[in-house]
């Protein structure tokens, strides 16, 4: 195996042949979840995700073919659901046709997260090519607040794509609204109960201090602080995980244990331990955790099509993992140097 540029402050990493396994740390499991950001492209500037629409994108994203070798790396390399996420995933070109070639491979989940601004056109022809869940990212139901936090934005179209992929038979959608103090956090209980008319698993986030993230932190809301807002909504109970659904805490609705509302705390009670996430960005670089710029790049071996190179290199690159006990995810200083749109979320 060839050696692999490292994209860290760390001491390079190299490793040849089958010896990148044993490289991992004792005990480390490998990923199992992979979040593969298509394209670094987005059509919003959502305030806390991007500073404006002109902040540069990445020169070369990888094709279909390289991201067809990536994938059969990264499922050697043990990864069991997927997640495709941008930028905005939907621009890119060739989306549904990986969603197609993904339904092949028998995973365990197969998912997407996107803004829904193309979603009315592309929801149909997403199912019909074997997407199972959707997550949705929508902040608020007011136009002009909508506009404001997405700078430019149009409400309107993003409505009608989540009506029309309500009812075409996904096993799930979610919703997932970043809460800011002061800009929509007086609308979470119509979130959550527009959400629950349909159907959606409505989700609130804490404001994260990655990339513009990191200049909000004045304007967090903490999950327990939603969480007491709702109480007249959600039953008394502690917050649960789902198995093998990421980091959000459900609470049951008070009038109706079908239905219920996640909260992702990743400012005041991360969740670094455990996690079994790896991402992929546009460029083919490996990024072990969201809340660091470290990475391994792989695109050499995703363009070349070898997929046993990318096996390697994924497992080289989890060794760059933090510790979980000792690093706290996005209140690290490293974390404000991120790309929140560059990295997938």
């Amino acid at each position: 195996m060839r050696s692999l540029p490292v994209l860290s402050s760390r001491a390079p990493l190299q490793c040849h042949g089958n010896d990148a396994t044993a490289a991992m740390k004792p005990g480390q499991m490998p990923p199992r979840s992979v979040r593969l950001s298509l394209t670094d492209r987005c059509d919003l500037a959502c305030v806390y995700c991007r500073p404006h629409r002109q902040d540069g994108y990445v020169e070369e994203r990888l094709d279909l073919a390289a991201w067809k070798t990536m994938v059969h790396g990264l499922v050697a390399a043990g990864v069991r659901r997927v997640r495709l996420t941008g930028g905005e995933p939907l621009l890119h070109r060739d989306v549904v046709e990986v969603v197609r070639f993904l339904h092949t491979l028998d995973l365990d989940d197969l998912a997407i997260t996107t803004n829904a601004t193309r979603l009315e056109k592309l929801a149909q022809p997403l199912r019909d090519a074997g997407l199972r869940r959707l997550n949705v990212s929508l902040d608020t139901l007011d136009p002009v607040r909508f506009e404001r936090m997405t700078r430019g934005g149009d409400l309107r179209g993003v409505l009608r794509g989540i009506e029309g992929a309500v009812g075409l038979g996904f096993d799930e959608i979610k919703l997932n609204a970043v809460v800011v103090r002061g800009e929509n956090d007086t609308e979470l209980e119509s979130l959550v109960r527009w959400s629950w008319g349909r159907g959606i698993v409505p989700r609130l986030l804490e404001v994260m201090a990655i990339g513009e993230g990191a200049n909000l932190k004045d304007r967090v809301v903490s999950g327990s602080e939603m969480r007491a807002r709702l109480d007249h909504v959600l039953e008394s109970q502690e917050a649960v995980r789902e198995a093998d659904r990421g980091p959000a805490r459900y609470v049951a609705a008070r009038h109706d244990g079908t239905k219920k509302v996640g909260f992702i705390t990743g400012t005041s009670d991360t969740y670094c331990k455990g996690c079994d996430r790896l991402r992929v960005a546009s460029d083919g670089v490996l990024r072990p955790c969201l809340a660091t710029n470290d990475g391994l790049e792989a695109s050499e071996f995703a363009r070349a099509g070898d997929a046993e190179g990318v096996k390697q290199a994924i497992a080289l690159a989890w060794t760059m993992k933090p510790d979980g006990d000792s690093f706290k995810g996005c209140t690290e200083p490293s974390a404000a140097d991120v790309s929140m749109r560059g990295i997938g979320g």
